[in-house]
């Protein structure tokens, strides 16, 4: 029963809570599929998942659950002979059944026509359009070419869709295409979702453009190598850590049959001409059998107007679930009879890379880290002021000024800019936190050279022109239209406010309508100018690169630029902190509610920082720590619940969350209070402690042996005035923390009393049980929220609904 409820938890956060999960796990299977069981969602519904009894578990286990067929992929620092005697000890004696594998043999049968198909869901902010046509297996010899046809379409900001429906025309907010390859016969998936305003003909009309010159004419031999470039390069990020080359195995076998896939699916994407990508075009993307899908909020639905599509059709292909006559059903021992689980393998010895560093005449520090010889480099800017800088009237105008640096720079278009990166397999972007802002740069190591002066343009010499700014601000819009109709969305936005009140920490990063409408040029300018200085930036280089290599770039790239004379930006002081409050976001008709509890918590520097990371992770860092075994595995009551602490410079924000059915809100509330209460009570067992820091240690492992992944954490530590040294520091401070420290760590989390509770759902659901546990709850309709009020709104909200919240 418990781990019913964990899928049908999953279900609703996945599927029912998403404004466009009905579309993607549920609409677009099944327009595209009418035979084939990729018709039906894996995940099933919720009268599915209720339906389904334990000697149905256990007869899809013994059919289905069989050493041939299974896969073992292991990847990484191990021993072979180990390995081997390892699996022939557990896996050795498994039996295959006597009968025969069961396989679904049908075919899907060609589409007759084209049609068009209406669908709708509950709190849709925009709405989203979605042409499906029949595709080959991903074992097609036409696979690579479909590939480097999506590329051209989507990858990148220099993609045709992205171009035209985004930038151009401004149709669109997100474009999308996929080529959803599988065993059996699979799908070409391109859509958009919508701006505000743009309706679903005109994405439909531009969408159907794009694809008939795709067929009409070839591809240009520069659009060609820009996909075939960013393609490789994501196959070898992909492959630098352990569980990415991991995944691509599984994938090489269960779906394309061969696990030598791997080696030569780079050399198939190289060999792809323009005649391949404009044959494919024509024999998949078919306009007189494509399915086109509009998708609707609920509300604009005709009246009487059923579901256009069924989920259980009879003509979906299934194999009957026949069990063996006899079933063995493992009996549970009682408690002190069960075996104890094994203890963590002995500490692994992980040496990170050495970070070099140097300060150039400007004040620029510059630091160089080789991780690997894969031909890859991640390049970051980082300066040590970000959102917590922003005006109060203007929140977000470190992140709206970070994403017009490469809107234009150095003479070059935002276009010009992105083709330019792209074709030399990067990616360039720029983004804003509240203590730094940063622009990133991922590129091929043989193409640095040519990316470095690009990523220096774009620091120093950006454009800012005002219809760049009108285009930023408007796709900002856009996504709060989308994130204001999602729990775990709303939440994220108003948690800042709630905790830190009206000081610098105290808006989301990105801002709110209000707030962005209200930012001109010159504010953007002038945010610039007393943001981006050398004297005030970092530059860290990762990769396949030398200390030698990486000085020399950043010296030719940044060498001449110059700090100015005025003193740099600081941060307002934080507010005091107020008492607990207990806020709910009503949002009718959503399919789950999130429950997060939240409070302030450690600087970066806190002498203490490892001790309390060590606390957070027995709290709720992976599967096994203690609000998710409490509310998931024990209860079933959330798919995820899990604690993170955000150390600052001059704050931090501990939370707590989860998302659960909406009923079951005020309980996960109170459960996630009670552990936070019950972590500084008691010590935890070393058993507890050495599997939670082996959490964190493998974590961080992997996140610095990749580039990308190193890069951030060095840039992080960097503008929180950490030197690159710590990185090799982090795994033996962790693993020197005991368990007095860690529970005495907890208190520095936050303070339980003080702590503060936000809930986002469907309130009639919920809030009589939710104000009987805490007493007085401020209550906002979604619709009244103000982020811009310094009670959200809950007062005019209150006025609005006729009485007292």
């Amino acid at each position: 029963k418990s781990e019913r409820n964990v899928v049908e938890e999953e279900l609703r956060q996945r599927v029912l809570a998403d404004p466009y999960g009905r579309l993607f796990y549920l609409d677009i299977p099944e327009a595209s599929y009418a035979v084939l069981p990729y018709h039906r969602p894996g995940i099933g519904s919720i009268a599915d998942l209720d339906s389904a009894t334990l000697e149905d578990v256990r007869a899809f286990h013994a059919v289905y659950y069989r050493p041939d067929n299974a896969n073992l992929i292991v990847v990484g620092n191990f021993d072979p002979a180990k390995l081997d005697a390892w699996v022939d000890h557990y896996f050795g004696a498994i039996a295959n059944p006597a009968a025969s594998l069961p396989k679904v043999t049908a075919v899907e049968p060609p589409r007759a026509g084209a049609k068009t198909i209406y669908v709708y869901g509950p709190n849709v902010p925009l709405p989203a359009v979605v042409l499906s046509y029949a595709a080959p297996d991903a074992a097609s010899p036409d696979a690579a070419a479909l590939k480097v046809l999506d590329a051209v379409l989507t990858t990148g900001k220099s993609s045709r869709l992205y171009q035209l429906l985004v930038y151009r025309q401004q149709l669109a907010t997100q474009v999308l295409s996929e080529p959803d390859l599988r065993r059996q016969a699979g799908a070409f998936i391109v859509g958009a979702v919508m701006s505000k305003g743009k309706t679903p003909d005109q994405g439909l009309a531009a969408l159907k453009t794009e694809l008939s010159r795709l067929r009409e004419a070839p591809v240009t031999a520069a659009e060609l190598a820009s996909a075939k470039n960013q393609l490789i390069a994501s196959v070898l990020q992909g492959r630098e850590a352990v569980d990415g080359l991991g995944s691509e195995l599984g994938q090489a076998i269960v779906v394309e049959g061969d696990a030598a896939k791997i080696n030569s699916d780079v050399a198939a994407i190289t060999a792809v001409t323009p005649a391949d990508i404009q044959r494919v075009a024509r024999r998949c993307l078919d306009d007189g059998a494509a399915v086109t899908l509009v998708y609707r909020a609920e509300s604009q639905r005709p009246p009487g107007q059923p579901d256009a599509l069924v989920q259980d059709s009879p003509a979906v292909a299934a194999v009957p679930l026949t069990p063996p006559a006899s079933l063995p059903v493992a009996a549970t021992l009682p408690a002190d009879q069960r075996q104890t689980p094994p203890a963590p393998g002995p500490a692994v010895a992980v040496v990170p890379p050495h970070p070099f560093e140097r300060t150039l005449a400007n004040g620029l520090r510059v630091i160089v880290a080789k991780t690997s010889d894969l031909p890859i480099v991640s390049a970051q800017l980082s300066v040590r002021a970000g959102a917590a800088t922003d005006p109060p009237p203007l929140a977000g105008l470190s992140s709206i000024t970070a994403q017009m640096l490469p809107q234009g720079a150095g003479g070059r278009t935002a276009p010009q800019i992105a083709a330019a990166i792209e074709s030399l397999g990067g990616s360039l972007d720029a983004d804003a936190g509240y203590d730094s802002s940063a622009v990133h740069l991922s590129s091929l190591a043989a193409t640095l050279p040519e990316a470095m002066p690009i990523l220096a343009d774009v620091a120093r010499r950006p454009m800012l022109a005002e219809d760049e700014l009108e285009r930023v601000r408007r796709q900002q819009l856009d996504d709060l239209t989308v994130n204001l109709q999602q729990p775990e969305g709303i939440a994220g936005l108003i948690i800042p406010r709630v905790v830190f009140g009206e000081g610098p920490y105290g808006h989301p990063t990105g801002g709110f309508p209000q707030s962005l409408n209200r930012i001109t040029r010159a504010d953007v300018a002038g945010q610039y100018a007393r943001l981006y200085r050398p004297d005030q930036a970092v530059l860290v280089l990762t990769g396949d690169i030398t200390p030698e290599a990486g000085f020399a770039l950043a010296e030719r790239a940044f060498g001449d630029w110059a700090a100015p004379p005025s003193p740099p930006i600081a941060a307002p002081a934080s507010a005091a902190a107020g008492p607990r409050q207990v806020v709910v976001v009503d949002l009718p008709g959503t399919g789950q509610a999130s429950v997060t509890v939240a409070g302030r918590s450690i600087v970066r520097k806190d002498a203490d920082y490892y001790a309390v990371k060590a606390a957070n992770a027995i709290l709720g860092v992976g599967y096994s720590a203690r609000i998710n075994e409490e509310i998931r595995v024990k209860r079933g009551l959330t798919y995820d619940a899990r604690s993170e602490v955000s150390a600052l410079r001059d704050g931090g924000l501990f939370s707590a969350a989860a998302q659960t059915r909406n009923d079951a809100a005020p309980e996960v509330a109170d459960l996630l209070l009670q552990q936070l209460k019950g972590l500084g009570q008691t010590a935890p067992s070393s058993a507890e402690l050495d599997a939670r820091k082996a959490t964190l240690t493998g974590g961080f492992g992997r996140a610095a042996a990749t580039a990308e992944g190193l890069a951030s954490l060095l840039s992080t530590d960097a503008v929180e005035g950490i030197p690159p040294q710590e990185v090799a520091d982090y795994i033996p401070a962790i693993q020197a923390v005991g368990a007095e420290a860690a529970r005495a760590a907890a208190a520095k989390l936050t303070d339980p009393a003080a702590a503060d509770i936000v809930v986002v759902g469907d309130a009639k659901l919920f809030l009589p049980a939710l104000r009987q546990r805490f007493g007085a709850v401020s209550v906002i309709p979604a619709g009244a929220l103000d982020l811009d009020a310094a009670d959200l709104g809950a007062s005019t909200g209150a006025a609005a609904a006729g009485g007292a919240p």
